[in-house]
């Protein structure tokens, strides 16, 4: 069975690490300590906002660690570093594609979110915006002038909504703003717009370099469409088996299990601590 000379690991949270009980499971966690005992990175990398990783980040116990101090927050458009307590990398969607996005997405009758490190802004509260409330944990706020707010610049834009009604959405995006814009359904019932060029894969890529290796020596976890660039760009992608079949078709390799049977933990015991 083949080893791997790996010095960091990224990955992802929903249906990745985390099992449909969003935790933890132990020997996942377990694995993941010691590759951080040996000194290999250990990042998280979700499309949540910051606040909202660390109680996985705690899970771990490995923040006091250098293996563990780093995080990548909205989809790679932030890296916070948990030992200086502040953000190292950030990219900012432009102010005009979010105010365009929203007017586009409210003449179909949907509601835009954007993301501080601990709160969803929004211009009023729905049904889809305290889903995404709920899932990440974080507070929810309304936002009365919410298209002058719109213009002080965020890290993502997200959209909740019926999937075949953000797939319509996407597309429209998509023709508007070319490649301005990294769009694309990180749930089917979440369109997310991101900064251009940026990705999961391309702020691991950056803090790689800023520690001194390549993408070589990276091995990268995901399930669905906001991990492309991360399974893409990592020396070994690594598709959850309960992935996405357009994210298992562009990986290095693929677990053995899912990821409520220790799907990441089975596969760097094997491959990386054995």
């Amino acid at each position: 069975m083949d080893k791997y000379d790996i010095k960091l690991i990224a990955l992802d949270l929903d249906d990745t690490l985390l099992n449909d009980n969003r935790e933890i499971t132990d020997g996942t966690v377990e694995a993941l300590r010691q590759c951080a005992d040996r000194g290999i990175y250990v990042v998280l990398c979700s499309g949540r906002a910051e606040d909202a990783i660390l109680p996985f980040v705690r899970r771990l116990e490995i923040a006091g660690k250098e293996a563990g101090r780093y995080l990548i927050a909205i989809n790679g458009c932030s890296i916070f570093d948990l030992h200086k307590r502040q953000q190292i990398f950030c990219r900012k969607v432009e102010a005009d594609i979010l105010l365009r996005t929203n007017e586009i997405a409210e003449a179909r009758g949907l509601r835009s979110e954007v993301y501080t490190p601990d709160t969803i802004y929004y211009r009023e509260e729905t049904q889809w915006t305290k889903l995404d409330v709920d899932l990440c944990g974080l507070k929810g706020a309304a936002v009365e002038d919410y298209d002058e707010f719109l213009k002080t610049g965020f890290t993502k834009m997200l959209v909740p909504g019926e999937p075949a009604q953000l797939l319509d959405l996407q597309r429209v995006l998509r023709e508007e703003f070319g490649d301005r814009a990294v769009i694309f359904t990180s749930k089917p019932y979440f369109l997310e717009i991101l900064p251009p060029n940026c990705g999961k894969g391309e702020a691991v890529s950056w803090l790689a370099n800023e520690l001194g290796f390549g993408m070589d020596k990276v091995m990268g976890f995901g399930d669905s469409m906001n991990d492309e660039s991360l399974i893409r760009m990592a020396g070994h992608g690594v598709a959850m088996c309960n992935g996405l079949e357009a994210i298992k078709s562009i990986s290095d390799h693929v677990t053995d299990y899912d990821n409520n049977h220790d799907g990441v933990g089975d596969f760097i015991q094997k491959h990386v601590l054995k």
